[in-house]
């Protein structure tokens, strides 16, 4: 009893210091929400929103809390079940199955296709071989009259007598062939071509002549040719194309297809659906790499922190007009300029009745609202009469409010064609009046608010816990 005692012992013994060992090369740096954080997992954002160049470089005591405000928004994601939205895990499953599915191909898969791509070809093309060669066309109307014709082919014949007498081939090309792409290279068609690449009053021809070969002048559809042939060949070997016919692959993504084939297969040995295999082998790669683990985690937590802060930070700051006013009374002093603003508009119009009648269509109506009460009472679809500029200017942003409003002599504006009278309307303003003033200024403050007191209420609602010795040991062990 005590020698299986004392070996129990042994081998527990053995397997707490396996476990100690194992679990000590990745410790947990942090605990959040009661949720453990291992080193590697603070080691890898850290070390990547720290690299060479970001300007805005962090120590790690720096950045700490960014990294801990970041767990914590993502926990309350979590809670809110914000992982359950379909459009958001579907997008993730889109993301993490890109890094999966290559698995599911081998190197073997890919070359067994390029060997099959190379079989097939070399069957299609069979005995005939490949053939690249030149020719002379000399165009024949579809609806050719038969005098046409043979004054046509009259003239094919010449060249075709020229060219046995000793003429230059290319030469003759440049100077007679109707087929431009191929005459100004000396009548070359290039290729090599497989059977079936050309038509097929061309291709019997083409087949009949050994190199260097020309043929007599015969008729296809688009009209007279000679062809003179400069290489028959049999397809090359399968090792010489090899990279080519892999590239061709990798272009039309067969290797998406080749992993779709073999999931399923898989799938169906096991009796199971795709979806749970490709989960399956996630849970699997990510337990032994942690980079793809990190990686993955990283964009299913990017898209909950994003979704999240939307909803209560970035979103509602933008649609809450309440709160907006709210914060911009309370807040309205320290919204300044350091010089006056114009606001209102800068219009140009046909007639001189106008430039009054556009002040009393607006002079009761919001500032918001002008541009949409201008279109309404002067322009429609089918008259414009008025072309106007609304908007808070400073010194510089409008010629003709810097010249009437800011009084700037030296500066002249350009007259509209068809709309010579100009004309401004509004008010100048030492400081913001009312929100839209400052709309974007006080919509980024806004969102800072509810930013600080969402952290301040995540901080209070849940528990987070650092071990500074582990934390020592970040980018040192």
């Amino acid at each position: 009893m005590r020698l299986k005692f004392l070996f129990a012992l042994i081998i527990s013994s053995c397997c707490l210091a396996k476990a100690q060992t194992a679990g000590s090369t990745d410790p947990v740096i942090m605990t959040i929400a009661g949720k453990p954080v291992q080193r590697s997992e603070f080691e890898y954002s850290y070390n990547k929103n720290n690299s060479e160049g970001v300007i805005d470089k962090k120590s790690i005591d720096e950045y700490v809390p960014l990294f801990v405000d970041y767990k914590l928004k993502v926990q309350a994601a979590l809670d809110a079940h914000m992982d359950t939205i379909s459009a958001i895990r579907k997008e993730f499953l889109t993301y993490r199955d890109q890094q999966i599915r290559p698995s599911f191909v081998a190197d073997s898969d890919i070359e067994n296709e390029a060997r099959t791509v190379y079989d097939n070809t070399k069957k299609a093309i069979g005995e005939k071989g490949l053939y690249s060669c030149s020719h002379i066309l000399l165009l024949v109307p579809q609806k050719a009259s038969e005098a046409k014709k043979d004054s046509v082919k009259l003239r094919i014949d010449s060249i075709y007598t020229a060219i046995k007498k000793g003429a230059d081939f290319a030469e003759m090309a440049r100077k007679y062939s109707q087929d431009p792409g191929s005459a100004q290279r000396g009548g070359d068609l290039g290729g090599p071509y497989a059977p079936g690449a050309m038509i097929k009053e061309f291709e019997d021809v083409a087949y009949t002549l050994k190199d260097g070969e020309v043929s007599k002048p015969f008729l296809s559809a688009f009209g007279y040719h000679i062809i003179k042939m400069n290489k028959r060949e049999q397809l090359p070997s399968y090792d010489s194309l090899r990279t080519n016919i892999l590239q061709f692959l990798e272009q039309r993504d067969f290797r998406q297809r080749i992993a779709q084939e073999n999931i399923e297969k898989e799938a169906k040995k096991e009796g199971i659906v795709p979806e749970a295999l490709i989960d399956r082998r996630a849970k699997e790669m990510q337990a032994k790499d942690s980079d793809l683990n990190n990686l993955v985690r990283e964009y299913h937590d990017g898209l909950l922190l994003f979704a999240i802060s939307d909803s209560l930070v970035w979103g509602k700051a933008q649609k809450d007009e309440a709160g907006l006013e709210r914060y911009f009374k309370e807040h309205k002093k320290q919204y300044k300029w350091d010089a006056p603003r114009f606001k209102g508009i800068a219009y140009h119009v046909k007639d001189a009745a106008d430039v009054k009648a556009v002040r009393n269509s607006i002079k009761d109506v919001p500032f918001k609202n002008w541009a949409e009460t201008l279109r309404k009472d002067f322009n429609s679809d089918k008259t414009i009469r008025i072309r106007v500029e609304k908007g808070i200017f400073k010194e510089g942003d409008n010629a003709l409010v810097d010249s009437v409003i800011f009084k700037k002599a030296n500066v002249k504006a350009n007259k509209l064609k068809d709309y010579p009278i100009d004309a401004t309307y509004g008010k100048k303003i030492s400081a913001p009046q009312d929100l839209d003033d400052v709309r974007g200024e006080v919509t980024a403050d806004y969102q800072n608010e509810l930013e600080k007191n969402w952290i301040e209420g995540l901080r209070k609602k849940y528990s987070v816990n650092i071990d500074k010795e582990v934390l020592a040991t970040v980018n040192k062990h």
